[in-house]
């Protein structure tokens, strides 16, 4: 999705829906997508895509599980808006600076050849897998929530998991 000076909205086609109970046999779905990045330290909204998945899947009440099978990007909740999105990574280099001296990078200490310390530092500060309520057949969403990829080692091909399960 490409960046504009106002935040991406969220907009479900069905309304959150006020259930007691559900009951019926449990579906599970699992599917596996790519996440290509292009800069050291990038910020990707994926929300279109894991909504679609989770349409895809038919469940009507349930969960969704997205996860990424690595160590140096993360997935959160934010909105997805230019200026935050530079806020976040400036944010995150001040916290965690690159050039420190990281054991990670020392020869000494580590047989890491990526310089990447900070990456996975950084990674610890935010988290690898998201749940997510399904309602509807939809993501529970807030109005400007997105669901948000950060790269902290790129450019990278990263592979992220996702899970949708709950009743048709």
């Amino acid at each position: 999705m490409k960046m504009t000076k106002g935040s991406a909205e969220t907009a479900r086609t069905q309304p959150v829906v006020e259930v007691l109970s559900v009951s019926g046999p449990l579906r599970v779905h699992g599917e596996t997508f790519v996440v290509e990045t292009v800069e050291r330290m990038e910020v990707v909204d994926l929300t279109d895509r894991v909504m679609a998945i989770v349409r895809k899947a038919r469940i009507t009440e349930g969960l969704v599980n997205l996860f990424s099978t690595h160590t140096t990007c993360t997935l959160f909740i934010n909105e997805f808006q230019s200026a935050l999105t530079t806020d976040i990574k400036t944010f995150l280099e001040q916290i965690v600076a690159r050039d420190a001296n990281w054991r990670h990078n020392d020869p000494r200490h580590s047989d890491c050849d990526r310089m990447n310390a900070d990456a996975h530092l950084r990674s610890l500060l935010l988290s690898h897998s998201l749940s997510l309520q399904v309602s509807g057949g939809e993501m529970v969403l807030g109005q400007w929530q997105r669901v948000l990829h950060a790269e902290f080692d790129g450019p990278r091909r990263r592979t992220m998991r996702v899970q949708v399960m709950g009743t048709t």
